[in-house]
């Protein structure tokens, strides 16, 4: 068994192909991972919305680090940097396909890193869908309440953090070779 395989945890070491054919008490511990942190990403994201909007919008941004990061309500219709105005019901549709595609995964998943990963873009994008779904002008048309405001750099919110922060896990867990359900791969 290689360090890498210790530390995740995978399956029957031994046999390189190995893959759990049922969830397991295994799997169920990292489904249950995968929705705590989804759960926890997305409260933060929602509360930290629910409060910008009830105290900060049409009011001054709020300076954190002089003028290198502040707290600024803006309303984003579109895509990261703003770009995809027209484009709002796209990126419902992608959000609500994205949340499919990790729930179908999770039946899957024996992995707790790869857990971490997805409850984390699961967590992001219900957070950005609640938005486009239930903020006006409309359903599956809302903009996303943006507010974390880096001085020469787009607006964004914990959504987009959780999901930029997953999708980096699972290019690193991709480069070494780890599979959601847990194999390790020595190519």
């Amino acid at each position: 068994m290689t360090e890498a395989e210790r530390i995740i945890g995978t399956p029957e070491a031994g046999d390189d192909d190995a893959r759990p054919e049922s969830a397991g008490p295994g799997g169920r511990r990292r489904i249950a991972a995968l929705l705590v942190v989804a759960v926890l990403a997305y409260l933060l994201d929602l509360g930290s919305k629910m409060l910008v909007v009830a105290k900060l919008e049409h009011e001054r941004p709020i300076e954190i680090i002089g003028t290198l990061l502040k707290f600024e309500a803006v309303r984003n219709p579109g895509a990261a940097f703003g770009f995809g105005e027209a484009f709002t019901i796209i990126f419902t549709c992608i959000a609500a396909t994205v949340i499919v595609v990790i729930v179908r995964l999770a039946r899957k998943l024996y992995s707790l890193p790869w857990a971490i990963a997805l409850g984390l873009l699961l967590g992001g994008a219900l957070g950005n869908l609640t938005d486009r779904v239930f903020r006006s002008p409309g359903v599956f048309r809302g903009a996303v309440v943006d507010f974390i405001a880096p001085a020469h750099f787009a607006v964004f919110n914990l959504a987009d953090s959780a999901i930029v922060c997953g999708g980096i896990l699972i290019v690193l867990l991709s480069f070494k070779g780890l599979d959601p359900d847990g194999t390790v791969h020595k190519d």
